[in-house]
């Protein structure tokens, strides 16, 4: 298995890795104009309001796109994910064959240990 770094953590995203510690997916939503973004962060990247609340997700959605890189035991595979609430993120697909995946493929999150530090958000096939 692929050892996962531990994630850098900033003041503003320190709520976003406490909940990955809980199994909880969380993100950001703009009070002001009512989107959802990701990576977390204090000021809206749609209209610059500092009016921003963490909102649960499902965790839920479907294969974007894709990329798998490395050979064998070492292969990994890098996706962007369209979740259910519309937004996209970028994250690794793990549990599963690379040679299965697919574009429109559903999925769920996941929570991977990290050497030393919060869980991080990836996705499996549901």
């Amino acid at each position: 298995m692929r050892k996962i770094p531990a994630p850098r953590v900033l003041p503003e995203t320190i709520e976003f890795w406490k909940a990955a510690d809980e199994g909880r997916y969380v993100v950001k939503k703009c009070t002001a104009c009512q989107q959802v973004h990701y990576y977390p962060r204090d000021i809206c990247p749609f209209c610059l309001s500092a009016e921003t609340v963490w909102q649960e997700s499902a965790g839920t959605g479907i294969v974007y796109s894709f990329s798998t890189m490395g050979k064998d035991e070492s292969a990994y595979t890098v996706a962007y994910i369209t979740l259910d609430e519309g937004f996209t993120v970028m994250s690794n697909l793990v549990e599963c064959d690379p040679e299965q995946v697919k574009l429109g493929q559903k999925v769920r999150v996941v929570f991977q240990p990290t050497e030393g530090g919060h869980a991080v958000p990836m996705f499996t096939p549901v």
